[in-house]
Order: structure tokens, then sequence, then C-alpha cells
């Protein structure tokens, strides 16, 4: 770690990927301070369902994604255990699979090319018939075409993941400032050495990392040519809750337009519309409509839910769908940003990374 500045890093972004970025910083002795403009959770991270879903998001023509996605599962469990050790928060974090359900026969058919590219590449998924899906979600709509179950998927409160980042922090001894603008960076030469804060406060460090999700390509107090190609996708997400405590699905059930995500306390989150609306946020009647109708399609108990609530975030989006992880543009800038859909997924990963590039133990080649 660097010892020539009053940080080893200042992180520009307080969602779960400059959380996590911070965290992982700290615990390899360095010293860390976490810099947003909102209080946590912050960006996408607030309105996320937390789905951990490598299998099931699978895209053709995407195999480096896959690649990261299935490490960040795996990485996963032992990221919980050591989170909530070292916080005393539960993150809600569970394995209790996922059923992607096909609702006609187009569905039927895309989601059995889906399978067999699942099955090519050996990963835990398996074709159910309906009858057989039913009998592990008897609330299923009466009429559909079939399933694949992935058993290994799992889900995380993304809220309660923050609390107990947050917690973890604070016993790091990590301060984490919200309500700040970073206004302009600190250059020493060719070099980024801190960054200047909407007070006129000077941060300087040996590293400043970029985590600022979706506003991470529009970051002004950088060059234009030094700013990633990260770019705002919106999505709607709701939050239902059932009257009698639990939700009407034990596994994540997703369907080609819906994904329903229960929580043990008897929410169930349903998610998400995709909409290239810029840094509009919005909650509208069609994107509710919308949610609610497949919802319904699928699972059609979700009638008599309560509607808790609505809401809007936006992804960080890249051309080629893949998060950038990194040494930036210039010397002492480290980028994390751009993991569009799977932000929560690969935000342990991401602080790994960035870690251990700060501690100079990772190369950009050995990232994407």
């Amino acid at each position: 770690m660097s010892e020539r500045s009053g940080h080893d890093a200042v992180v520009v972004g307080g969602g779960a990927i400059g959380l996590c970025c911070a965290w992982s910083i700290a615990r390899r002795g360095g010293r860390v301070v976490v810099l947003d403009r909102a209080a946590p959770p912050a960006g996408a991270t607030q309105v996320a369902a937390g789905m951990l879903a490598p299998v099931g998001e699978l895209a053709f023509g995407e195999p480096e994604l896959l690649r990261m996605t299935l490490a960040a599962a795996e990485r996963y469990p032992s990221f919980v255990a050591e989170l909530e050790a070292a916080s005393g928060v539960d993150c809600g974090f569970s394995r209790q699979g996922a059923l992607h359900v096909a609702l006609d026969r187009d569905e039927a058919a895309e989601l059995r090319r889906t399978h067999e590219l699942q099955r090519s590449l050996g990963l835990g998924a398996e074709w159910l018939a309906p009858r057989r899906c039913r009998e592990l979600e008897p609330g299923l709509t009466p009429s559909f075409n079939g399933g694949v179950l992935a058993p290994g998927e799992g889900a995380i409160d993304p809220r309660r993941m923050t609390a107990a980042l947050l917690a973890a922090l604070e016993a790091e001894g990590v301060e984490v400032r919200t309500g700040v603008e970073v206004r302009e960076a600190v250059m020493d030469g060719e070099r980024l050495s801190g960054v200047r804060t909407d007070s006129g406060e000077e941060l300087r460090a040996g590293s400043v990392v970029l985590a600022a999700g979706a506003w991470s390509g529009v970051a002004e107090w950088l060059p234009e040519d030094a700013r990633p190609p990260v770019r705002p996708v919106k999505g709607q997400i709701l939050e239902l809750r059932a009257l009698d405590g639990e939700a009407p699905c034990e596994r994540i059930v997703v369907s080609e337009r819906v994904y329903l995500v229960p929580r043990p306390d008897g929410r169930l989150v349903v998610g998400a519309t995709v909409e290239e609306r810029g840094f509009d946020t919005a909650v509208t009647a069609g994107g509710v409509h919308e949610l609610l109708r497949e919802a319904y399609r699928l699972l059609p108990e979700v009638a008599e839910m309560e509607l808790v609530e609505a809401m809007a975030g936006l992804r960080p989006g890249t051309p080629d769908n893949l998060p950038l992880v990194g040494p930036g543009a210039f010397d002492g800038l480290v980028l994390a940003c751009g993991h569009y859909r799977n932000g929560i997924l690969l935000a342990p990963l991401a602080g790994d990374v960035v870690a251990e590039l700060i501690a100079g133990g990772r190369t950009v080649e050995s990232v994407r």
C-alpha cells in the first residue's frame, strides 16, 4: 500500500461495488475513505432484487461474463460468512434454487435452446415437465409448457448486505461520507493523486476508485476521454408482501418477462423492466402494470398480495455487457463499474480484484 498520501484509496461511490471495494482494501490493511453523493444503499443497489444466478442469467455469446459470474457465485458463501462475522448483521443470503418457466410454446423453444447451452457447458440445470414444476412450486399458473430448475442459484437482500458492509467498514475504522460530490481531480503531472469535493476539501490518495455505478460515465471531475463507456439502463421493480407472512413461492421463479424473488419474511420482489431512458428514474403506471401482469401470469397468488413499494433504478450498462474493473485511463485511477445486471453477484469479486490491484498483486490482463 502507498505511504505517500493520507489514504491508500478514495472510493467514489457507495453502492454495493464501492462498499465491497472499500472493505476489501481495509481488510488488507489499506487506509480508505468512501464518498457518495447519496446515502447508502445508493444507486442500483437500492432497487436490486439480489439474485445470484449465473446459470439462469446465461446468455449466448458471453463466455467471459459467465466465467466471471460463476467465479463470483463460488466466492459468495465465504464472502457472506466473513461479512456476517465482521458485522453481526444477517445478510438474508440463501441458495433456494431458481425455476425458469416457459408459459407458451415459443417460450418453451427458447428455454430449451438455453438449456442445451447450459448442458453443453456442464452447468447445473435440469429440464422439468409441468407436473414436476408444480410439485416444486404449487402456486404456478395452471397451464404452461415446462421449466428448467437451476438448484444452485440463490439470492441476498441487498439492503441487508449494505447494512452489513457499513457495519463492517465502521469496525475497520473506514469513514463513509454521504452527501459529498466530487468536483475535481487532483493531478500530479499525469498521475491522479486525489480528488477535491464540493466543499473544497482535498483528499489525496495512492489510488482513486471510480465505483459510481451508472454515473461513472458522466463523472465530470474526470477528463472526458478518461470517463468509462457506462450508460444508465432504467429498471422498475416492485415489492409485494403476503398477508399471511409467507411468500407464494419457495424458489426464485422466472419467466421470459419477469422474475420473482421471495424473501424469508414473506416479501416478494418482482422485477424488472429494461428501459433506455437516460437518467430518468420515474416509476410509471405502464412499468408497474407490465410487472404485475407478467407476475400474475406466472404466479396468480400475487393478486392477493399487498403492493408495498414501486421503485426505479439505473443499471450501469457497457457496450459489451462486461464490467470494467482495473486500471483507468491514467495512473492512479482504478475502475470498478459497468456491472449492469450482475452488480450484487459480482460485487465481492470486484472488491477483491480492486484491493489486489491497489496492493500491487494483479494486472489488468487478469481482470477482463
